[in-house]
Protein backbone atom coordinates (compact mmCIF):
# COMPACT_ATOMS: atom_id res chain seq x y z
CA UNK A 1 0.00 0.00 0.00
CA UNK A 2 1.13 3.58 -0.68
CA UNK A 3 1.46 5.49 2.59
CA UNK A 4 1.95 9.47 2.83
CA UNK A 5 2.76 10.55 6.34
CA UNK A 6 2.63 13.99 7.00
CA UNK A 7 4.85 14.65 9.96
CA UNK A 8 7.88 13.06 11.40
CA UNK A 9 7.51 13.28 15.11
CA UNK A 10 7.39 10.44 17.59
CA UNK A 11 4.46 9.33 16.42
CA UNK A 12 5.06 10.18 12.32
CA UNK A 13 8.42 8.56 13.03
CA UNK A 14 7.15 5.73 14.26
CA UNK A 15 4.78 4.62 11.84
CA UNK A 16 7.49 5.55 9.17
CA UNK A 17 9.44 3.02 10.62
CA UNK A 18 6.72 0.50 11.75
CA UNK A 19 4.75 0.55 8.07
CA UNK A 20 8.16 0.49 6.59
CA UNK A 21 8.69 -2.87 7.87
CA UNK A 22 5.64 -4.30 6.77
CA UNK A 23 7.11 -3.50 3.37
CA UNK A 24 4.64 -0.21 2.37
CA UNK A 25 5.15 2.03 0.51
CA UNK A 26 6.01 5.08 2.73
CA UNK A 27 6.46 8.88 1.95
CA UNK A 28 7.00 11.04 5.19
CA UNK A 29 7.25 15.16 4.97
CA UNK A 30 7.63 17.73 7.75
CA UNK A 31 7.78 21.26 7.98
CA UNK A 32 11.31 21.51 7.85
CA UNK A 33 11.80 20.02 4.28
CA UNK A 34 12.97 16.92 3.22
CA UNK A 35 16.63 17.59 3.47
CA UNK A 36 16.37 16.82 7.27
CA UNK A 37 14.52 13.64 6.94
CA UNK A 38 17.96 11.87 5.56
CA UNK A 39 18.61 10.16 8.77
CA UNK A 40 14.51 8.61 9.02
CA UNK A 41 15.21 7.77 5.18
CA UNK A 42 18.23 6.14 5.22
CA UNK A 43 17.07 3.91 8.07
CA UNK A 44 13.60 2.81 7.14
CA UNK A 45 13.75 3.31 3.01
CA UNK A 46 10.96 5.65 3.51
CA UNK A 47 10.96 8.19 0.44
CA UNK A 48 11.54 12.18 2.00
CA UNK A 49 9.25 14.42 0.10
CA UNK A 50 7.76 17.73 0.51
CA UNK A 51 4.90 18.39 2.20
CA UNK A 52 2.94 19.00 -1.13
CA UNK A 53 3.85 15.31 -2.33
CA UNK A 54 3.07 13.49 0.45
CA UNK A 55 -0.33 12.59 -0.47
CA UNK A 56 0.89 11.73 -4.67
CA UNK A 57 -0.84 8.61 -5.14
CA UNK A 58 -1.58 7.71 -1.58
CA UNK A 59 -4.11 5.51 -0.09
CA UNK A 60 -3.64 6.47 3.13
CA UNK A 61 -2.61 9.28 4.38
CA UNK A 62 -1.41 10.37 8.23
CA UNK A 63 -1.70 14.02 9.19
CA UNK A 64 0.40 14.21 12.56
CA UNK A 65 1.28 17.70 13.58
CA UNK A 66 0.34 20.43 16.15
CA UNK A 67 -3.46 20.84 15.97
CA UNK A 68 -2.25 24.65 15.35
CA UNK A 69 -0.17 23.87 11.98
CA UNK A 70 -2.97 22.06 10.26
CA UNK A 71 -4.49 25.53 9.29
CA UNK A 72 -1.03 26.09 7.95
CA UNK A 73 -1.10 22.53 5.69
CA UNK A 74 -0.84 23.69 1.22
CA UNK A 75 -4.20 24.52 0.21
CA UNK A 76 -4.81 21.11 -1.65
CA UNK A 77 -2.58 18.95 0.09
CA UNK A 78 -4.60 15.64 -0.98
CA UNK A 79 -4.83 16.44 -4.64
CA UNK A 80 -3.50 13.64 -6.07
CA UNK A 81 -4.29 11.51 -3.61
CA UNK A 82 -5.84 7.86 -4.66
CA UNK A 83 -9.53 7.98 -4.96
CA UNK A 84 -11.20 6.97 -1.91
CA UNK A 85 -8.12 7.93 0.31
CA UNK A 86 -8.03 7.46 3.91
CA UNK A 87 -6.98 10.48 6.14
CA UNK A 88 -5.94 9.32 9.18
CA UNK A 89 -5.94 12.44 12.19
CA UNK A 90 -3.51 11.49 14.96
CA UNK A 91 -3.69 15.06 16.44
CA UNK A 92 -5.21 16.34 19.81
CA UNK A 93 -5.69 19.90 20.84
CA UNK A 94 -3.98 21.00 23.71
CA UNK A 95 -4.84 24.79 24.13
CA UNK A 96 -2.71 25.30 27.18
CA UNK A 97 -0.19 22.97 26.57
CA UNK A 98 0.80 23.94 22.77
CA UNK A 99 -2.25 24.77 20.69
CA UNK A 100 -3.59 28.29 21.99
CA UNK A 101 -7.29 28.39 22.00
CA UNK A 102 -9.31 27.67 18.66
CA UNK A 103 -12.52 29.24 18.89
CA UNK A 104 -14.57 27.09 16.92
CA UNK A 105 -13.55 23.85 19.03
CA UNK A 106 -14.41 25.86 22.08
CA UNK A 107 -17.20 27.84 21.44
CA UNK A 108 -19.07 25.17 18.92
CA UNK A 109 -18.09 22.28 20.96
CA UNK A 110 -16.95 20.27 17.73
CA UNK A 111 -14.17 17.76 18.01
CA UNK A 112 -10.99 18.48 17.25
CA UNK A 113 -10.66 15.41 14.48
CA UNK A 114 -14.18 17.41 12.99
CA UNK A 115 -12.30 21.32 12.83
CA UNK A 116 -9.16 19.37 10.80
CA UNK A 117 -12.11 18.03 8.73
CA UNK A 118 -12.74 21.47 8.30
CA UNK A 119 -9.27 22.71 7.80
CA UNK A 120 -8.32 20.02 5.04
CA UNK A 121 -11.57 19.93 3.42
CA UNK A 122 -11.74 16.01 3.59
CA UNK A 123 -13.29 13.13 5.86
CA UNK A 124 -11.03 11.86 8.84
CA UNK A 125 -10.53 8.80 10.87
CA UNK A 126 -9.47 9.60 14.22
CA UNK A 127 -6.62 6.53 15.46
CA UNK A 128 -3.03 6.87 17.43
CA UNK A 129 -4.11 9.98 19.25
CA UNK A 130 -4.01 8.54 22.83
CA UNK A 131 -0.84 5.56 21.67
CA UNK A 132 1.94 6.00 23.47
CA UNK A 133 4.67 5.97 20.43
CA UNK A 134 7.35 3.85 21.40
CA UNK A 135 4.29 1.36 21.55
CA UNK A 136 4.30 1.11 18.14
CA UNK A 137 7.35 -0.35 17.98
CA UNK A 138 7.26 -2.25 20.79
CA UNK A 139 3.71 -3.46 21.35
CA UNK A 140 2.59 -5.07 18.51
CA UNK A 141 1.32 -8.93 19.12
CA UNK A 142 -0.15 -11.43 16.88
CA UNK A 143 -3.90 -11.64 16.53
CA UNK A 144 -5.44 -13.65 19.40
CA UNK A 145 -2.81 -12.86 21.65
CA UNK A 146 -3.86 -12.11 25.31
CA UNK A 147 -1.78 -8.99 25.75
CA UNK A 148 -2.29 -7.53 22.54
CA UNK A 149 -3.58 -3.22 22.86
CA UNK A 150 -6.70 -2.29 20.56
CA UNK A 151 -6.73 1.03 20.00
CA UNK A 152 -10.11 3.13 19.51
CA UNK A 153 -11.08 4.41 15.75
CA UNK A 154 -13.96 7.07 14.68
CA UNK A 155 -14.78 8.52 11.24
CA UNK A 156 -17.99 8.77 9.58
CA UNK A 157 -16.05 7.34 5.97
CA UNK A 158 -17.09 3.24 6.85
CA UNK A 159 -14.78 2.50 4.11
CA UNK A 160 -11.72 4.60 5.12
CA UNK A 161 -12.28 3.47 8.53
CA UNK A 162 -12.77 -0.32 7.54
CA UNK A 163 -8.76 0.40 5.82
CA UNK A 164 -7.91 2.04 8.72
CA UNK A 165 -8.60 -0.70 11.05
CA UNK A 166 -7.12 -3.46 8.65
CA UNK A 167 -3.89 -1.37 8.55
CA UNK A 168 -3.66 -1.11 12.56
CA UNK A 169 -4.25 -4.91 12.76
CA UNK A 170 -1.50 -5.55 9.85
CA UNK A 171 0.36 -3.34 12.26
CA UNK A 172 0.20 -5.56 15.46
CA UNK A 173 -2.98 -4.16 17.51
CA UNK A 174 -6.79 -4.42 17.44
CA UNK A 175 -9.38 -2.07 17.09
CA UNK A 176 -12.34 -0.99 18.59
CA UNK A 177 -15.31 1.12 16.72
CA UNK A 178 -15.46 4.23 18.58
CA UNK A 179 -18.11 6.01 16.37
CA UNK A 180 -18.20 8.71 14.12
CA UNK A 181 -16.21 11.61 14.33
CA UNK A 182 -19.37 14.25 16.72
CA UNK A 183 -18.30 10.99 18.99
CA UNK A 184 -14.52 11.02 19.18
CA UNK A 185 -14.72 12.83 21.66
CA UNK A 186 -14.99 9.80 23.25
CA UNK A 187 -11.17 9.40 22.68
CA UNK A 188 -9.63 12.83 23.52
CA UNK A 189 -7.42 13.65 26.02
CA UNK A 190 -8.02 13.01 29.19
CA UNK A 191 -10.29 10.66 28.67
CA UNK A 192 -10.17 7.07 30.45
CA UNK A 193 -9.31 5.67 26.70
CA UNK A 194 -6.73 7.71 25.96
CA UNK A 195 -3.34 6.60 27.13
CA UNK A 196 -4.76 3.49 27.79
CA UNK A 197 -2.98 0.36 27.19
CA UNK A 198 -5.39 -2.90 27.02
CA UNK A 199 -7.11 -5.34 25.34
CA UNK A 200 -10.60 -4.59 23.52
CA UNK A 201 -13.13 -4.96 26.60
CA UNK A 202 -11.23 -2.19 28.62
CA UNK A 203 -11.08 -0.33 25.65
CA UNK A 204 -14.68 -0.94 24.73
CA UNK A 205 -15.57 0.26 29.08
CA UNK A 206 -13.03 2.87 28.71
CA UNK A 207 -15.07 4.59 25.84
CA UNK A 208 -18.31 4.04 27.48
CA UNK A 209 -17.27 6.00 30.31
CA UNK A 210 -15.89 9.06 28.96
CA UNK A 211 -17.87 12.20 29.27
CA UNK A 212 -18.57 14.43 26.95
CA UNK A 213 -17.53 17.62 28.77
CA UNK A 214 -14.04 18.72 27.94
CA UNK A 215 -11.82 18.76 30.81
CA UNK A 216 -10.57 22.52 32.65
CA UNK A 217 -7.42 21.32 31.82
CA UNK A 218 -7.74 20.76 27.98
CA UNK A 219 -9.70 24.20 27.50
CA UNK A 220 -8.30 27.40 26.22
Amino acid sequence: MKIGIIGAGNIGGNLTRRLTALGHDVSVANSRGPQTLRELAEETGATPVAVEEAAHGAEVVVITIPVKAVPSLPSGILDGAADGVAVIDTNNYYPQQRDGRIAEIEDEGITESRWTERQIGHPVIKAFNGTYAQDILDRPRDAGDPDRIALPVAGDDETAKATVRALIDEIGFDTVDAGGIDDSWRQQPDTPVYGLQAGVEAVTKALAEASPQRPAAFRG
